[in-house]
């Protein structure tokens, strides 16, 4: 007999595993959560509601999410025919490495960007290409330069996280029409909809007119349903059609689908909760801003955090460290090349003034 045991891939064994935001100090407290970008509003009393109602936990959901495909088709004008359903954008991401790209291609990508696109690539073999950054967002020259005749799959978050930066229309417009028809363009708007009514990237518009560009939504951000884990994507038929073949049969829970069905007809709350991150987002910054003779300052964010960058005497581990003591979960992000960095999630009013109080009694700041 054989002493040898399994033995994964040598690519898998070359995989980060993802880390998630904390929620806990080192010491086992409960902190308040800004670390994982979820809505401090919390989700709409409507999603809320479905999802007590949703009944019959013995049987499969609709395998099809057919009723909120129909939903977000109607919301966005797009043929749900062109859109799939998955647990969460992240099990789409994969899907479209999976039936994009593998043992000798590569998947390129921005440095800082969503740490999963660099799992995407490993977990299917392909090897993962990172593009210079400019001032911490993607640099589109750099990212053209970038592409070979290996390029099978290019990953954009718009706004990307964590640094909160955000391309216009013209600029992605620009990427795209650089690449191969063989390459494909995803663009991640996880945050999209924090964006203002006069900001559109034009993705939908090139997912709907080419052939090889799919765009990726989430409900666990503005929607507030990140425990429920539901995600779509929409693009030209055939790339919709890959992903159906390769994801899983029942893979958005009943719950979840009924949870995101109502979530989707209470625009109001999608509207308050972009509301309250715009205002919040602008007051937080101005303060961070104000603290600039300390060494601190932050990238302009279009998303529902803010990265603020520790360049003085106090480091971005010693703020981690004093907002925990003080009851509050921050991304330190030493492992996405960014150790002076803190992504902070916009909370409430009170939450955000904890922060800064926090801040300024660490920095001696009167």
């Amino acid at each position: 007999m054989s002493n040898h045991t399994p033995q994964p891939k040598p690519w898998i064994n070359a995989i980060h595993a993802y880390v998630p935001g904390k929620a806990h100090s080192d010491d086992g407290r409960a902190l308040v959560k800004l670390s994982a970008n979820e809505n401090p509003l919390g989700c709409s009393p409507a999603a809320i509601s479905a999802f007590a109602d949703a009944h019959a936990p013995a049987a499969y959901p609709d395998p099809d999410s057919a009723q909120l495909r129909a939903a977000l088709g109607v919301l966005h004008d797009i043929d749900p025919a062109r859109i799939v359903c998955g647990t969460g954008s992240d099990e789409l991401l994969n899907l479209a490495a999976q039936a994009y790209a593998g043992p000798g291609d590569e998947v390129l990508f921005s440095r800082f960007s969503f740490s999963v696109y660099e799992i995407a690539a490993r977990r299917v073999g392909a090897a993962p290409v990172i593009a210079p950054d400019c001032n911490h967002g993607m640099d589109v020259d750099a990212m053209i330069a970038a592409v070979t005749d290996k390029t099978r799959v290019v990953f954009i978050a718009n706004p990307n996280n964590p640094t909160g930066t955000y391309l216009p229309a013209n600029d992605i417009a620009r990427l795209h029409a650089a690449l191969p028809g063989n390459t494909l363009l995803v663009l991640d708007q996880a945050y999209a909809e924090y964006l203002a009514a006069d900001e559109d990237d034009g993705g939908m518009a090139l997912a709907a007119n080419s052939q090889n560009v799919l765009v990726t939504r989430t409900f666990s951000k503005i929607y507030g349903l990140a425990g429920e884990r539901i995600g779509w994507a929409t693009g030209d038929r055939d790339l919709i059609a890959s992903l159906n073949r390769i994801r899983g049969p029942f893979n958005v829970t009943s719950h979840g689908q009924a949870a995101a069905l109502a979530a989707v007809g209470d625009q109001g709350f999608v509207t308050a909760s972009r509301n309250h991150n715009t205002a919040q987002l602008a007051r937080f910054t101005e303060c961070i801003e104000a603290l600039g003779n300390y060494g601190l300052r932050s990238i302009p964010s279009k998303a529902n955090f803010l990265l603020v960058l520790f360049e003085g005497a106090i480091s971005a581990k010693q703020a981690h460290q004093a907002l925990a003591e003080g009851g509050y979960a921050t991304r330190w992000l030493p492992g996405q090349g960014l150790p002076q960095g803190l992504r902070i999630t916009i909370g409430t009013a009170q939450q955000m003034d904890d922060v800064m109080a926090i801040l300024r009694t660490l920095l001696g700041d009167g």
